[in-house]
């Protein structure tokens, strides 16, 4: 790995680690509320089914993965009671793949976990550093690509 003009680059791992501290926090805490068989993997799929679901190639597509391995995790998370699959509104042979009761169960206990960290973080670091990193962090996302179309949240395969 090459190194920075500092010298280092710490920085780059800190992010990286700073992700797997999140998720593995999140992980945790979820398996304590009755979602321990929801994986990392599994929230991908989850934001990108919330708005208004997907299908089995759109969520292959998003998460990067073959239609095969899509439609095993979307079997899985049916089974488990955290999707459902309905007809197309224009298409009744074709699946779009939303989210179950259980899943918005999920969704929203991902979402308070997540404010809960923030507002620990804000009691460590402080209102207006907690803000500047989020600043921060999104000049750096934006920077990349175009600068205009920030890019995709999903896992890095």
């Amino acid at each position: 790995m090459a190194e920075s003009s500092s010298g280092s680059y710490e920085l780059a791992i800190l992010l990286g680690l700073s992700f797997s501290v999140v998720i593995d926090e999140l992980h945790q805490r979820l398996a304590g509320m009755d979602f321990d068989d929801v994986r990392p993997a599994h929230g991908f799929l989850f934001q990108r089914i919330a708005a208004r679901g997907a299908t089995g190639n759109e969520v292959a597509e998003h998460l990067g993965i073959s239609k095969q391995a899509a439609s095993q995790m979307i079997d899985y998370l049916e089974r488990k009671g955290y999707v459902a699959r309905q007809p197309l509104p224009q298409d009744g042979r074709g699946k779009l793949v939303v989210l179950s009761e259980r899943g918005w169960a999920c969704v929203r206990a991902t979402e308070s976990i997540f404010s809960e960290m923030e507002q620990r973080w804000t009691s460590l670091l402080g209102v207006e550093r907690v803000d500047m990193l989020r600043l921060d962090l999104r000049r750096l996302v934006m920077s990349s690509g175009d600068g205009k179309t920030p890019p995709r949240f999903r896992p890095v395969w």
